[in-house]
């Protein structure tokens, strides 16, 4: 049983930590919360007529381009039938969502790096220049190649020194859906966001209408306040993000009723696995980075475990319009900056212990004895998003990290978000009237 003295202490150590820290900044006052929620917080709020990142069409080119929310695709020259790609390996200002900017590593200025985008039996030849302040390599994860172009430090080549440029040059043997990433101090480079995508199309082209999305799955240390992630981190990982975007500052995915929808999913760590949920729909797992799967290996799913340093590659019909959450099933990974070393209070007699700890820390809030729903009041330290909500249409969307929409309309114009769905009436869930508790013999 937890009394009031060992109370004291616990909620001390659970917020004044933190609080003491904290610069307490003019509250930013939000609309549109429903009832209990306060106006001290962060909201970031990327919703409205925001440009979405497009899939980059190249001229001479047969396939549907993927889309990498938050992203861009890396250009290519041909030159004599050979695509001339160059990737530069350099440190990078991030932000991960309004509120934390991080310095991170990565390629062309990105993290991830760019999407690397091209067809079953081109020929590639990559051209990496590290600006790094140590040495580096790429690896081609999952691609088929000469062993002297797979990019393992000391095994197949050697490093790339910094200020040097290395040229890697393979033909893409199948189609699918790979990585790269560095395979020289992997644990300090990917652990600082030096990781990326890469689609191989296959020859023939799909006919269908396809909306095609690329997400790079990352988790990251990043102490409060602090710009540097700590590479060093093989546990408590506070950041968790979609192509290193937390929610609410991820893109929306978008499709139209009747569109193929093909959603890319790669996680290469550090340390944990992701269960990805789709709400409103259920897919197929059609492809990993090992090639497709033949359609009777397959079945039904509406989450699937993308392994460290794996690609799972998920596809559905839109048939169901609506705005869909997406994301990742560990419930830690859709918050924010969110320590673990706190003591549990859920249930515990709180009264009068904040007007108690306000005369040593001023502004004292305990928080977690009803639960964390209310945690969205704190006022935070500078460059932190814990707890950072987004606005949706029924107020507060208590989610961050791992996590974004799919947005499914009848028909979409232009090229912006489409806003918030408009429910047809009747369809969305609502507090019951005295009348329908007495219709169905319900008390309460």
């Amino acid at each position: 049983m937890m009394n009031r003295r060992n109370l004291l202490g616990a909620g001390v150590a659970a917020s004044a930590a933190i609080l003491a820290r904290a610069r307490l900044a003019t509250a930013q006052a939000p609309t549109g919360h429903p009832p209990g929620h306060g106006s001290a917080h962060k909201v970031a709020v990327p919703i409205g007529p925001v440009k979405l990142t497009k899939g980059r069409a190249v001229a001479g080119e047969n396939y549907t381009p993927v889309v990498m929310p938050n992203g861009s695709t890396l250009p290519f020259e041909k030159k004599g039938g050979v695509k001339v790609f160059h990737l530069t390996a350099e440190p990078v200002s991030h932000t991960i969502a309004t509120g934390l900017e991080i310095e991170a590593w990565g390629y062309n200025g990105s993290t991830p790096g760019p999407l690397i985008e091209c067809v079953e039996g081109d020929t590639l030849r990559i051209y990496v220049t590290n600006k790094l302040p140590e040495a580096t390599t790429v690896h081609w994860h999952g691609v088929i190649l000469p062993a002297g172009m797979d990019g393992v430090a000391g095994l197949t080549q050697k490093v790339i020194p910094v200020g040097k440029t290395f040229k890697y040059e393979f033909t893409m043997k199948k189609a699918g859906t790979f990585m790269y990433h560095p395979h020289f101090d992997e644990m300090t480079q990917i652990a600082l966001g030096m990781v990326g995508m890469i689609v191989v199309h296959p020859k023939r082209r799909d006919g269908r209408r396809v909306r095609d999305y690329s997400l790079m799955a990352h988790e990251w240390m990043i102490p409060i306040g602090s710009r540097r992630p700590d590479p060093m981190a093989m546990s408590d990982f506070n950041v968790l993000t979609f192509n290193s975007k937390a929610f609410p500052s991820t893109e929306p995915l978008v499709a139209e009723l009747g569109d193929l929808v093909r959603i890319r999913l790669g996680n290469l760590g550090p340390m944990d696995h992701h269960p990805i949920h789709l709400h409103g729909y259920e897919f197929e797992v059609v492809e990993t980075d090992g090639g497709r799967i033949p359609k009777e290996r397959r079945w039904p799913e509406t989450t699937t475990l993308v392994p460290v340093g794996a690609v799972r590659v998920i596809e559905f019909v839109a048939d169901n319009p609506g705005d869909w959450a997406f994301h990742c099933h560990m419930t830690h990974h859709v918050m924010n900056q969110m320590g673990h070393d706190v003591p549990n209070l859920i249930g515990a007699d709180t009264k009068g212990l904040d007007a108690r700890v306000s005369r040593v820390v001023p502004g004292y809030m305990t928080m977690g004895a009803t639960g964390m729903g209310d945690m969205h009041k704190m006022e935070l330290p500078d460059n932190s998003i814990s707890m950072l909500g987004g606005e949706g249409p029924f107020g507060l969307i208590d989610m961050g990290g791992m996590f974004t929409i799919l947005k499914v309309r009848k028909q979409l114009t232009g090229d912006t978000d489409p806003g918030w769905y408009d429910h047809p009436a009747g369809t969305v869930a609502g507090e019951a009237s005295a009348a329908e508790l007495a219709r169905d013999g319900i008390k309460t």
